[in-house]
């Protein structure tokens, strides 16, 4: 009966926000895996896909999602955080948001955790849910058609067994107007994903830990999108001008600083 009631209390209330890539070679096979594991949580889940990249209006209208193609760019055409939180706030139907890097596949186990901490936060209204993601090989289209498929994807991730540390953080679940103002942090660089975990401790909000009950599957991929590589997504100028609009290094934050678990 509790799984029940946490499957209904979920089924109303979520929204998942994201930002990709343009859809081509690889980086396209698992974006689309990622988008279809979220459009298959539940028929109510609505998902919003923010910017122009290549592919993304076509595969928004294959999957059924809600596209939105402005999104305010930095110069170099980088894309703001607080373009793409903002926006996603103020069109959300639902008033539990989630901002999910657009390669991590999701499964129940993730509906499930939204649904227990929102329920046990539901007086306040205020919370952040965050987790550790498991680094896994996926080079093909999921079979969403097989009914095991989110098993299998998960048995993937827990064999492969590369969980990354605490630094890395691709998912933000949270109750809609959390994120108001946010300094002009770019996606795509170091530093904007701890400072929103600094940013809820700074304001008193508790943060959850849900890596022990949530299996967010990453799927690896090369940085062929930045002309430097990795090593430009964490050192050039706009990483650079993150870390800085952060507050340097007290305002970065990890999965570490939550104040709450989550366990199964």
């Amino acid at each position: 009966m509790a799984g029940q009631a946490e499957s209904l209390s979920y089924k109303n209330m979520l929204t998942i926000f994201t930002t990709p890539k343009a859809f081509r070679g690889h980086i396209e096979v698992i974006q689309r895996n990622a988008l279809k594991s979220w459009a298959l949580l539940d028929a109510n889940v609505e998902v919003i896909v923010f910017g122009d990249e290549e592919g993304a209006a076509e595969v928004c209208r294959e999957l059924g999602l809600r596209h939105e193609p402005g999104v305010e760019r930095s110069a170099s055409g980088t894309k703001y955080v607080r373009s793409i939180f903002g926006r996603a706030q103020e069109f959300a139907r639902h008033d539990i948001v989630a901002y999910v890097n657009c390669d991590i596949v999701l499964t129940e186990d993730f509906a499930r955790g939204v649904a227990r901490v929102s329920e046990q936060f539901k007086a306040s209204g205020r919370f952040l849910m965050v987790g550790r993601r498991w680094d896994t090989d996926i080079t093909a289209p999921i079979d969403f058609s097989a009914s095991d498929w989110a098993e299998r994807a998960r048995a993937q991730a827990l064999e492969q067994d590369h969980q990354q540390s605490q630094d890395w953080i691709d998912y933000f679940v949270f109750p809609r107007g959390l994120y108001i103002e946010i300094p002009p942090l770019v996606i795509g660089r170091v530093g904007w994903d701890n400072w929103l975990v600094w940013k809820a401790r700074s304001e008193g909000v508790p943060v959850v830990d849900a890596t022990d009950a949530v299996v967010a599957i990453h799927q690896n991929h090369d940085y062929a999108y930045h002309p430097q590589g990795k090593q430009g997504v964490w050192q050039d100028e706009e990483a650079q001008r993150n870390y800085e609009l952060a507050g340097g290094v007290r305002h970065i934050y990890s999965i570490a600083d939550a104040t709450h678990r989550l366990t199964e």
